[in-house]
């Protein structure tokens, strides 16, 4: 069901190497030198929390950046590499304490049962932070990394593997009941076997018994998000997601976007189970639109080519962007995944600017009031699938 829109908005951030221009690593503060280290993202996660924000997605890949759509593009004036998405937000998750870390996955070469453990342990060593951005592949040259089937699925099938994977992964979060653990030393029994279940999937892309060996997260089933980069992705965002990020270039078509992902979700009989969605922005931010507007345009100039992106560019005041994202809010989104342009730069205009200037118009927190991240978003814990007597969900 749509979520109520007299809430505030919901805010994130998405990171990635020194931010999403392509000479971001070449401005002042930007570290280019530690961007594979866990001290830089430790740092830009304390940023965004100390903003209060919902979460931070670490964006991921299996193959080099590139902006060629035929594979590595051999240019050498732009960042290229990156951590692992999962294991960078369990790096640093010990570091802060009510933020939410969600890792992107790519669904098409990452088998789940891989998957439902790595987020499930994030989960657990956040204490309930977790979150999994899934994504998918059709390109050749990732394909080649891996060699599992002779060439690229049809985008319609890739997206209806990742609604498969995404329901496997969810099956083994539930495969452990939330109180199989015993650890009880007086009588040797450490876990209840009779609370393990086997989940026995047994799909077209899937095969997969179960159970987990790891325990239930402690969100239950932490958030699962899916980035609509067009309406291919709509359907997966409708069976399989609690957020979907929609990629719109204006108030109308994001309009268009949020009613066309949530008949589908009805369609599906999902319409009553919450279903977040946030606008992406690429967001130039300065104290005039003049001055950003200047600050874009030498960046262009050291990139060669100006920046269009692949969502809207922002380029403005925190003023400025409130306005658009109250806005775009009216047009069925609730909340907002923005991308700095310069993380060293953007990033803290984002939760030293925009925030106050949210929080002035009683749009967005003043403190966390939620220890997990499903409870920022307002999603309940949900009940185990597989409990006879499920515990009750919080």
């Amino acid at each position: 069901m749509p979520l109520s829109h007299s809430a505030p908005l919901h805010l994130a951030v998405s990171l990635d190497g020194a931010g999403r221009h392509p000479a971001a690593w070449r401005e002042p503060g930007a570290r280019p030198a530690e961007l594979f280290t866990a001290r830089y993202w430790a740092g830009l996660v304390a940023e965004a929390e100390a903003g209060l924000l919902d979460f931070v997605a670490f964006e991921d890949g299996l193959a080099l950046q590139s902006s060629s759509p035929a594979g590595h593009d051999e240019r050498t004036d732009r960042v290229r590499g990156r951590l692992d998405a999962v294991l960078t937000a369990a790096r640093v998750a010990p570091l802060t304490r009510r933020i939410g870390l969600v890792g992107a996955v790519t669904a098409t070469h990452t088998e789940p049962f891989h998957v439902s453990k790595a987020v499930a342990t994030l989960d657990h060593v956040s204490r309930g932070r977790a979150g999994l951005q899934v994504q998918v592949s059709g390109l050749p040259y990732e394909e080649r990394h891996f060699g599992r089937r002779p060439g690229p699925l049809a985008e319609e099938e890739l997206y209806e593997e990742a609604v498969d994977h995404v329901e496997v992964v969810r099956r083994l979060w539930d495969s452990w009941e939330d109180d199989a653990e015993i650890r009880d030393v007086a009588t040797g029994r450490f876990v209840d076997r009779d609370k393990l279940h086997y989940i026995d999937f047994e799909g077209r892309h899937f095969s997969v018994r179960g159970p987990s060996i790891t325990p239930r997260p402690p969100q239950g089933q932490p958030v699962v998000s899916v980035r609509a980069a067009d309406s291919s992705a709509y359907g997966l965002i409708a069976q399989s997601a609690d957020i979907g990020h929609l990629v719109a270039r204006d108030t109308a078509e994001t309009r268009a976007a949020a009613t066309a992902v949530r008949g589908l979700r009805a369609s599906t009989g999902l319409a009553e189970r919450p279903l977040h969605l946030f606008g992406e922005l690429t967001v130039f931010l300065d104290e005039s639109a003049a001055a950003a507007a200047e600050r874009r345009g030498r960046l262009d100039e050291a990139a060669r080519e100006p920046y269009d992106g692949d969502t809207s560019v922002f380029t403005g005041t925190a003023g400025q962007l409130a306005d658009l994202l109250q806005e775009r809010r009216e047009a069925g989104l609730s909340g907002f995944l923005l991308r700095p342009a310069v993380i060293a730069h953007d990033l803290p205009a984002i939760t030293r600017a925009l925030v106050p200037e949210l929080q002035r118009r009683d749009l967005f927190r003043r403190q966390y009031e939620a220890d997990t991240l499903r409870g920022l978003l307002g999603l309940g814990r949900p009940a185990n699938r597989y409990a006879a007597d499920p515990l009750p969900a919080a």
